[in-house]
């Protein structure tokens, strides 16, 4: 007598970071060769602090004072950006790894003590008169510190007295508490279990697969993985809810302690970005929703679907096309679709993307999502969790491609002052770039099906970088200002709000299931509030931009490189002006949502 056996199928989990391959695995030693080397570099820059001391009370004496000043705190910062951002990178690949969440902790004490020690600057260049200011503005020994100091200067409503501003610096890393909080809960202590894939393999349940597992053409794989992760969620609601709210009373705190009018006044004051621009960009996203609550139910009736869920609105309508890239494909694709940017631009970023800019595999505790981190003194270092079965992670790939080169282009063509731009001109970068691709993959489409799904993949893109970043902007506008107006910002009222916008977002016809208004306690940009528009007005102005060098000439693509080497030599609506958008204006919202629809309708034809 024989007995069948059967085995259970292989789990497929995720390799230790010690499995991962080296040639898959950033390189950082462009910032330092080892832990060693950035031990030893932290100690002589921790004992650089009490030079600080040296220029208090000097400051409205001469410009000659005011120049060492300037220059041994631009050398200071300078340093510092080396340090932490060798620190956080490597408390990303693992952030279970003690040894460098240890390291980012004590870069970030030290970093405080150092805020709190020259805290002095500020208050002390507010209280010169302004003839004096007259004077530093026009002298010729201060010129690489003009802009920098006519920036500081704008901030003289702002900036309290020495002491206060000390009090203020102290609290950086307590400040930062709700942040930290939900990276570790999200990221290393949440565990979401097993799903089996649509093939019948069971994978490990995480961030990365999740977006994998919504893109499944088995509607049943899509939904039990939504119900399944966001179980974990509703699990922590309470906890989750409580950092929220902590994060926005914190941004509420420093809003009023500074004494602007609002968080949201507050976090645009920096780039020079009037209110208007924040509220046109919400205006003109709800003045469209029709083209949305349009697609919706295209998207519901091509699928043969009753009706249509939040889990319903990631996968390719054509889900029968397959379309794996390795990475060396990906790379490959996306550099022939940044052709038209030149020489320069493709041959730095093939080199990047072929050598070890890039961390591109998942592995157990590495940081979920993907990012850009490029700085002065290194090459602009990327994160993946690549997937070669999801499209969108090419798309990814070339987004974040973009902010590296904007880094690379920026620090190459700037000094260290002003090369840092400002994430209002990142999103276009990275956007640009997507654009590009989605042309390139249009025109290279086989047939009218393939074009379909590159079609439903840039609506869906607009939809997901304008729309619900829009939705995103309007959550944070509200929940902000109810805490500004002394409304109890309890977990029942962030869903109820979040709810609503749902709702308003998605459509009367779409089916919300319950647990989907947990989905705003685990977006990380809430925790570093007042971002998010930025991936819209990006978008918008990436596409007119997008459109403007692919149909122009040698000037276009030279306005177009001169936004990527400006930095933040200028105001970022100033900078976009000079490459040819006007963002301080609704029509360049307006215009990509006008492509929506259109490519709405197109799909409509196609289908």
């Amino acid at each position: 007598m024989s007995v069948e056996t059967t085995e259970a199928p292989q789990v497929q989990r995720l390799p230790n970071r010690h499995e991962v391959s080296k040639e898959d695995q950033w390189d950082l030693s462009s910032l330092f060769e080892s832990p060693k080397n950035w031990e030893e570099a932290f100690q002589r820059w921790e004992a650089s602090i009490p030079r600080y001391e040296e220029f208090r009370g000097t400051l409205s004496k001469s410009a000659a004072d005011l120049l060492a000043c300037l220059t041994f705190d631009s050398t200071f910062d300078r340093e510092a950006e080396r340090l932490g951002t060798y620190a956080f990178l490597r408390t990303t690949e693992d952030t279970s790894d003690s040894d460098s969440q240890s390291r980012r902790a004590r870069f970030v004490n030290v970093a405080s003590r150092a805020q709190q020690v020259a805290s002095y600057i500020r208050p002390e260049l507010m209280a010169i008169d302004d003839a004096t200011v007259e004077r530093y503005l026009k002298d010729e020994t201060l010129a690489l510190f003009h802009t920098q100091l006519q920036r500081i200067f704008r901030y003289k409503p702002y900036t309290l007295s020495e002491q206060e501003e000390r009090l203020l610096a102290m609290q950086a890393e307590m400040s930062d508490t709700a942040n930290q909080a939900f990276r570790q809960l999200t990221d290393a202590d949440l565990k979401f279990g097993e799903v089996a894939d649509e093939g019948k393999n069971r994978l490990e349940l995480t961030h990365s697969t999740f977006s994998r597992l919504l893109h499944s053409p088995d509607r049943e794989v899509r939904k039990t993985a939504f119900h399944q992760y966001y179980e974990q969620y509703s699990a922590h609601e309470n906890a989750l809810g409580a950092l929220l709210e902590g994060s926005i009373q914190r941004d509420v705190y420093y809003a009023r302690a500074r004494g602007y009018d609002s968080a949201l006044g507050g976090a645009l004051f920096a780039d020079d970005v009037p209110q208007s621009v924040y509220d046109n960009l919400v205006a003109a996203v709800r003045d469209n929703l029709d083209g949305v609550y349009k697609y919706l139910d295209l998207r519901r009736r091509a699928m043969k679907l009753d009706d249509i869920h939040h889990y319903d609105t990631y996968v390719p309508i054509v889900s029968d096309l397959k379309m794996e890239h390795s990475w060396d494909q990906a790379v490959e694709v996306v550099i022939e679709s940044l052709q038209p940017l030149g020489e320069e631009y493709c041959t730095a970023l093939a080199k990047g993307l072929r050598g070890r800019w890039c961390d591109r595999y998942e592995n157990q505790g590495k940081q979920s999502g993907a990012f850009s981190c490029g700085s002065f003194d290194a090459e602009p270092f990327i994160l993946m969790n690549y997937q070669p079965s999801v499209l969108n992670h090419v798309f990814t790939l070339t987004h974040e491609a973009g902010h590296s080169m904007h880094s690379y282009f920026s620090s190459k063509y700037q000094p260290y002052e002003y090369y840092d731009y400002v994430i209002f001109v990142a999103e276009v970068a990275s956007t640009f770039n997507e654009q590009l691709l989605s042309k390139h993959l249009l025109a290279n489409a086989t047939d009218d099906r393939q074009r379909a799904y590159f079609i439903n993949r840039e609506i869906d893109d607009i939809r997901g970088t304008i729309i619900r970043q829009t939705m995103f902007a309007e959550f944070e506008k509200i929940s902000h200002a109810m805490v500004e107006a002394g409304e109890p910002l309890t977990l029942a009222a962030i869903k109820d709000v979040y709810g609503k916008l749902l709702a308003d977002y998605f459509g009367p016809d779409f089916k919300r299931d319950d647990c989907l208004s947990l989905e705003c306690l685990r977006i990380p940009h809430f925790y570093r509030a007042f971002y998010v528009y930025k991936y819209a007005t990006g978008m918008s102005a990436a596409i007119a931009l997008a459109e403007r060098v692919t149909g122009g000439g040698p000037q276009e693509l030279g306005d177009y490189l001169g936004f990527l080497k400006a930095g933040c030599s200028k105001f970022p609506l100033e900078i976009l002006r000079d490459a040819g958008v006007d963002m301080s204006q609704r029509a360049p919202v307006d215009t990509a949502l006008k492509r929506f629809s259109t490519l709405v309708d197109e799909l409509d034809s196609l289908l």
